[in-house]
């Protein structure tokens, strides 16, 4: 994120803090101060000039002050995930979901707009709960790096797997805690509320639901060194799969579902609640005995084409 907040300040916020705290304002207040105490008290230094002078443009606080990065990051982080969610769910939704499954006897009276009412109401939260982490690596609190050559192009290739399997482990045994009873009504039950969901329910979830499956995302970068180009590039590719895997597609017979945990598994999920916990492969699922592999039988379409079947007779 650092790599983020510095082009946004220098293509934008720069002239943002710039117009909000001038470095003149509050400089010509210093100035004032020193001056009033230099006449009374001649014997302290001069108070002014310890103040120093800036130029018109340039903000009270420099780019490096901790409460200006978590201001900055925090708008980044919100406007970002904004943008994403409205911008690749829409496109998921009139591209790829089928929109028969609306008709669905349990997709919900006017869910779309539910799904992504709850979505707004979880990321000033959620934006607010991963700041520490976006600010801890700004202020050189990870192992983010910078150039390739730090550990070469092998573990760089290497960094992408084993990032998206250290975040799939972790995410499928958070995921699975939370469909505990003693927890699942507090935090994930929200979530569930959209039996057949359409891509605007990816981020409709409690915000501490959210936050828990996004350490991982978070963790990684603490523990193994992480290339900072690529942790952004991991770091949109995860939300975008989040929004593909809840377009309700139940695909299958490819053989590629047996390895890769996409749509038709996520489908199922949200049908059946004790299956299919993982992000992106089966692998953990299989070794926890939840693993559910998707049949024709099991596609919410059928049910959907049923109801629009049963509507169709009662009208005529």
């Amino acid at each position: 994120m650092d790599l983020v907040l510095h082009y946004a300040d220098e293509y934008a916020l720069d002239w943002v803090w710039a117009k909000m705290l001038p470095a003149s304002r509050f400089s010509e207040a210093c100035f004032a101060v020193g001056s009033t105490m230099n006449r009374t008290l001649h014997s302290l230094p001069d108070v002014g000039a310890k103040c120093g002078t800036s130029d018109h443009a340039d903000s009270w606080l420099p780019r490096d002050n901790i409460v200006r990065q978590a201001i900055s990051l925090y708008v980044i982080t919100y406007v970002g995930i904004l943008l994403m969610y409205f911008s690749m769910a829409s496109l998921s939704y009139y591209f790829l979901f089928n929109k028969d499954l609306t008709r669905h006897p349990r997709f919900l009276k006017n869910q779309i707009w539910l799904e992504i009412q709850c979505s707004l109401h979880a990321f000033p939260w959620l934006d607010l709960l991963t700041l520490p982490w976006f600010l801890a690596e700004v202020r050189g609190y990870s192992r983010v790096y910078n150039n390739v050559s730090d550990y070469g192009w092998l573990y760089m290739v290497f960094s992408v797997p084993f990032f998206l399997v250290f975040t799939d482990c972790c995410i499928y045994w958070i995921h699975r805690l939370e469909h505990h009873p003693s927890i699942y009504k507090y935090v994930h039950k929200p979530h569930h509320r959209w039996i057949v969901p359409t891509p605007f329910a990816s981020h409709a979830f409690h915000p501490l639901d959210g936050y828990a499956q996004s350490l991982p995302y978070h963790i990684f970068p603490v523990l193994f060194p992480l290339h900072k180009l690529l942790f952004l590039a991991l770091f949109g590719f995860v939300n975008l799969w989040s929004i593909m895997i809840h377009d309700s597609d139940m695909i299958s017979g490819t053989g590629a579902e047996m390895v890769i945990n996409g749509p038709a598994h996520h489908t199922l999920h949200h049908l059946y609640f004790t299956c299919n916990y993982g992000q992106y492969f089966t692998t953990f699922d299989r070794l926890g005995g939840s693993f559910r592999e998707p049949m024709p039988l099991d596609d919410p379409l059928l049910a959907a084409q049923e109801q629009i079947e049963k509507d169709k007779q009662k009208k005529e």
